[in-house]
């Protein structure tokens, strides 16, 4: 994978949020690439319960201060990023007040999803895009974890369509089991249609539950990784009848040659 541009965008990475299947291999896969000679970026949220002081996030002024338009409402975008110990990747942070400055992830206290969660991910999807637009830094590969992310096969295909630095970018989406009870906003449909996305390719946001965006994700990639062992069966039925091209579930201590292989034979 050598000099391969490969971005990294993700729910959850650590070690800036706790261990799970989503932050581990947010961070694993991206090293093992690096390691291998490719060049990496990361993105994710600046969720207010990261401590900017331990992990030393900085603002970057030149690529801070624009305005993303999220359902109607112009919403300023502040660009951080830090390094991770020892492994020479930076990680940049997309982070508003409005949407990421409350100190947890995608909860309150009582465990009750944040109601602003689906213009958070509409945000993020945006906020990654336009940012690597101003880097001018053209990946090969987006590789998409979490639902957080979920959203930015769908802004990169419609959205973006038009955009001559993705032109040539393959999008593969790693798919996690759920990691979410309930439904977002019933109004993320029109939210997301209000940006010409046509209602018909994005029907399945109706739901607004986990599968559901995860399936809209699904059919606005390019390739597919089951990312779990155990991913339900629904999705799974849903991912093989795709048609897109899909890596099965391949224990960490495997991962690495076959996730290499899968980019370079199939994606690529």
């Amino acid at each position: 994978m050598e000099d391969k541009r490969i971005l990294y965008v993700s729910s959850e990475v650590v070690p800036y949020l706790a261990e799970n299947e989503v932050s581990l291999m947010s961070y694993d896969v991206p090293k093992m690439i690096n390691d291998q000679g490719g060049q990496i970026r990361i993105f994710m949220p600046r969720y207010g319960n990261i401590n900017e002081r331990r992990h030393q996030l900085h603002e970057v002024i030149r690529l801070s201060g624009m305005n993303l338009v999220v359902n109607d409402l112009d919403m300023p975008l502040i660009i951080k990023v830090a390094s991770i110990p020892k492994e020479r990747i930076q990680v940049y942070f997309i982070d508003n007040d409005e949407y990421f400055k409350r100190k947890a992830t995608f909860t309150d206290e009582e465990g009750i999803l944040f109601p602003d969660n689906d213009e958070r991910a509409i945000f993020f999807a945006k906020g990654v895009v336009e940012t690597v637009k101003k880097l001018n830094w053209v990946p090969d590969i987006i590789h998409v974890h979490g639902w957080m992310a979920a959203l930015l096969p769908i802004y990169l295909k419609h959205y973006y369509k038009d955009e001559a630095l993705f032109s040539e970018t393959k999008i593969v989406t790693s798919v996690y089991s759920q990691s979410f009870e309930g439904k977002l906003n019933p109004e993320m449909i029109n939210k997301v249609t209000f940006d010409g996305i046509p209602e018909q390719a994005v029907s399945l946001l109706k739901t607004a539950d986990y599968e559901s965006i995860i399936k809209a994700s699904i059919l606005h990639s390019d390739a597919v990784i089951i990312a779990s062992e155990n991913v339900s069966s629904s999705l799974t039925k849903f991912i093989e009848s795709s048609e897109k091209p899909f890596l099965p579930f391949t224990p960490k201590e495997k991962f690495a040659e076959t996730y290499t292989n899968f980019y370079k034979e199939t994606v690529l």
